[in-house]
């Protein structure tokens, strides 16, 4: 099953979850492949770890995966659809 499949309740459900039952929501729907997932899945680490970590040590982690997400850049342009789950929202003028 795709995530763009999903209802919008379904995966704002998995948002909630802790990052060991995150990890088992990517794996049982097929976005081990999607970059844009696992790094939600970096980030729930962190939070799950905030309180074990030192700031400054927490905030470079953040810094770094905030980093990660821009290099990603505009994945979803003319795949809005597929990965939202609705309809494209630019014009390829």
């Amino acid at each position: 099953m795709a995530i763009a499949s999903l209802p919008t309740w379904v995966w704002s459900k998995a948002m909630d979850l802790d990052s060991d039952a995150l990890g088992r929501y990517i794996s049982a729907t097929e976005g081990v492949g999607k970059p844009w997932l696992l790094l939600q899945l970096r980030l729930k680490k962190l939070q799950d770890d905030r309180d074990c970590m030192e700031p400054a040590a927490y905030e470079a982690a953040i810094a770094e995966l905030h980093q990660e997400l821009m290099g990603l850049g505009e994945w979803w342009v003319g795949r809005e659809a597929e990965v939202f789950g609705g309809e494209r929202s630019h014009n390829d003028d």
